[in-house]
């Protein structure tokens, strides 16, 4: 275990022997024990005179107090209610970083048995650290970690000391408060021999990758479960790999086509983890990659006879307290959007916008990021439609979610989760204008952006105990065409199933895309994050036209969707300007999906051959990359951005559909061993997706599954991903652990790196498509 690892496993230690978990909640008791509290490892002190021994300096109280004995005492006297009539606290404020892990421990007791609050209050937000601990009558040590939801620079320590039920002498004293120390931190990069810890397909490429120190090939082995000698040979010298900065050899084993279990390779003094060969390999993963939406659903009971007993929880965001809810949702406030728009935006209107899925470790809903996440779902299905070496077992009942069984394949039920969520988001009918730069505009059928908690929640947080007010924030084109392009998608879907839904789905979209084209520049700006959500922003929406008038042109045939799309500039681009690197797409760059759609399914475009032609172009862009002398694991990226797993897999979904079209056995290869990297093939030797591998990614960053915090609470599902190595990473973690790192060591495993190790829909919607791809080679 890392020293990170185990300085927060120790910090979680003491919280179990000596207090409940404090990810706080008004109301909350943290229960004291009668024994002496070892030292907690931390740094540095943020208390000043935190022992008394310097008087009072530092500190003040109502009533004024006396020390005694070390402790400074206050006489409180009864029937105060809980406020500010009865506290300590410190005269000075503090810094208290967002995501960061703090500790506060004193000592306590009080002449009349009554719970005091103890917080970290920076005004106007919410006490970071708002927690209730019972005194009595005996000194006790308290011990309380937690993690801040909100950046605080101007944060106190205080003691509300209202409430007691009669006149109370109250002692405090051994204050101490101090952030996680990290300084001991060292990254575990795994044995010198990279493999894919899930393991390999028998008629697939089978490419490993040893760390050595120099440049002379050695001999490897393939050793079987038993210990036998399966296959032999030399390594490949590659030189130095730029991404990790390591010296590399390649193993290339893909003659080995022997099913099995327990397969190690051997190098010098390397060992790698154990790995599987079988034609089957991927079948599970498909299904738990497609289960972390079902987990992520907003506004419905996780079921514990599907996901799991550890999983299951009440509704989330449905209006029942402490939940505002997502039933009738209000614009965001005019003082909000004052600083996220710069002029006084609201409407009049509220909105039920339940369902959908919980877009990554917080619980706000992005129209844009769930566009695309919905898409890939929708393209996996579709896949199996139009390409003839794609078996479809995304069949009704394939998967553990509430509708299955109801004739509809299952992958199209969780989509629909969503999709009903984005329809909701559309600005109703003749709705009064709006402020947008200065002016009134009709913003009706666009859709707005996105919804959130107006206020960050900490880590963790249950959906269905949320307090904070949800919001609707001001519609957007790109929003619009989002749901332009998924209705679309989604009317082509279900029409053979529901044709009620498909026709709702598609007027929707052609609503949708009208208001766009009314309005074809309300932009997202930047300035639109940090209010309990992240912006999303994006200045240029020539792609998302392109993406929904292809769509809507494929369900539709109508001319003036084919004529909208090829005047596109994206139209008639270069492959590098449709598909970019490193990511291929992603939510803000969208022409690529409609490149791949036109080019899959059936259609009377003119130019179908020269669309075709541009996917195999960007599958060799991609090529060129995986293939550059610099690059020593297999990888489709030049750079690692955030998310860089979700980019690697996305140029996979291109690379993978190249395959499709082509029945190139180059494309398909290529993707497969693209595959690898996110199951341990790296330079970390690290598997980025829970349950698959031998050392695969434990503490992601999300409000659900914070367990590093707070061991009632789960840990990631199998399946879940996270995103990966950032070159650009900072959070508290990276911050102290990260600096100079290479790029593909620029993770760390820790649950409030949400730089590098948060899960996310579109994310996890880039696993699912690929591994559903590569389930099928097998």
């Amino acid at each position: 275990m890392s020293a990170l690892l185990t300085t927060v496993a120790t910090i979680a230690g003491l919280l179990c022997i000596f207090a409940d978990p404090v990810n706080a909640k008004p109301g909350q008791s943290v229960q004291a024990r009668d024994v002496t509290l070892p030292p907690i490892p931390g740094s540095p002190q943020i208390i000043t005179n935190g022992a008394f021994t310097n008087a009072t300096y530092g500190w003040e109280s109502s009533p004024t107090g006396k020390i005694q004995n070390g402790l400074y005492c206050i006489t409180v006297p009864s029937g105060s209610a809980p406020g500010n009539s009865s506290y300590l606290r410190t005269t000075y404020q503090f810094l208290e970083t967002k995501n960061d892990v703090y500790t506060v421990n004193f000592t306590a007791s009080s002449s009349v048995g009554f719970d005091i609050i103890v917080q970290t209050p920076d005004p106007p937000l919410d006490p970071n650290l708002n927690t209730t601990v019972p005194l009595t009558t005996t000194p006790h040590p308290f011990s309380v970690t937690f993690s801040p939801a909100n950046q605080a620079p101007n944060a106190t320590l205080e003691f509300d000391l209202g409430g007691a039920p009669a006149e109370a002498q109250v002692c405090i004293g051994d204050v101490s408060m101090k952030r996680i120390d990290r300084s001991g931190y060292v990254q575990f990069v795994g044995p010198a021999l990279k493999v894919n810890q899930l393991g390999y397909l028998p008629q697939g490429p089978k490419v490993a990758t040893l760390v050595a120190n120099n440049t002379k090939a050695v001999t490897w082995s393939l050793l079987s479960a038993s210990d036998s000698i399966v296959a032999s040979g030399n390594t490949t010298p590659k030189g130095m790999d730029a991404a990790s900065g390591q010296v590399v050899s390649t193993i290339d084993f893909s003659n080995v086509t022997q099913d099995g279990d327990g397969y190690v390779l051997t190098a010098g003094n390397a060992t790698s983890y154990p790995f599987t060969i079988s034609s089957t390999v991927y079948d599970t993963l498909r299904q738990d990659s497609l289960l972390f939406f079902y987990q992520q659903r907003s506004g419905i009971a996780i079921d514990a006879a599907l996901a799991g007993s550890q999983y299951a929880r009440a509704a989330g965001h449905v209006q029942v307290p402490p939940n505002q809810g997502d039933v009738q949702v209000p614009c965001q406030a005019v003082h909000d959007s004052l600083i996220a728009y710069l002029e006084p935006w609201t409407c009049n209107y509220t909105l039920n916008v339940t369902q959908g899925w919980y877009d990554a470790g917080d619980q706000g809903k992005y129209v844009v990021n769930g566009g695309i996440s919905a898409a890939q779902l929708l393209m996996e299905y579709e896949r199996t439609q139009h390409i003839a070496n794609a078996t479809n077992v995304l069949v009704d009942g394939s998967l553990r979610i509430p509708e299955r069984n109801n004739g509809v394949p299952d992958i199209l039920d969780e989509a629909r989760w969503e999709i009903e969520f984005l329809l909701k988001m559309q600005v109703p009918a003749g709705s009064p204008p709006q402020l947008f730069n200065g002016s009134m505009i009709d913003m009706s059928g666009l859709v707005h952006h996105k919804m959130h908690d107006n206020q960050w929640t900490p880590l963790p947080t249950d959906p269905s105990q949320d307090p904070k007010r949800r919001e609707l924030h001001r519609p957007s084109t790109a929003a619009a065409l989002n749901v332009a392009a998924v209705g679309a998608m989604a009317a082509r879907s279900f029409a053979t199933y529901d044709s009620a839904f498909s026709q709702q789905c598609l007027q929707a979209a052609t609503t949708a895309y009208a208001a766009a084209t009314k309005n074809p520049a309300i932009l997202a700006p930047g300035t639109d994050w940090d209010l309990g959500g992240g912006a999303y922003s994006d200045d240029d929406v020539t792609d998302e036209f392109y993406w929904a008038a292809a769509e809507l042109y494929l369900t539709t045939g109508q001319q003036q969707y084919l004529t909208d799309l090829t005047n596109n500039t994206y139209h008639t681009a270069n492959v590098s300007t449709l598909f970019t690197i490193p990511d291929g797409f992603s939510w803000g760059s969208v022409a690529a999906l409609a490149q791949l759609d036109l080019a899959t399914i059936p259609s009377n475009i003119s130019n179908h051959p020269a669309i075709v032609q541009s996917v195999l172009d960007a599958a060799d862009m991609y090529l060129a990359v995986q293939r550059n002398a610099t690059n020593g694991y297999g990888v489709f990226l030049n750079s690692y951005p955030w998310g860089s797993n979700s980019n690697n897999l996305n140029d996979i979904q291109v690379v993978a559909t190249a395959f499709d079209l082509s029945g190139n056995i180059t494309y398909r290869d290529a993707a497969l061993q693209g595959v690898d990297y996110v199951l341990g093939r790296n330079a970390l030797a690290f598997s980025y997706i829970r349950g698959y591998g031998t050392n695969y990614v434990q503490n992601v960053h999300s409000r659900l599954y914070a367990h590093e915090l707070n061991d009632q609470v789960p840990q990631a599902p199998a399946g879940a991903m996270s995103g990966g190595a950032n070159e650009d990473a900072s959070d508290p973690p990276a911050d102290d652990v990260l600096q100079g790192c290479k790029p593909q060591l620029c993770h760390v495993d820790d649950v409030n790196s949400y730089s590098t190790n948060e899960v996310a829909i579109n994310w996890g919607s880039a696993l699912a498509w690929v591994v559903g791809w590569a389930a099928s080679q097998g």
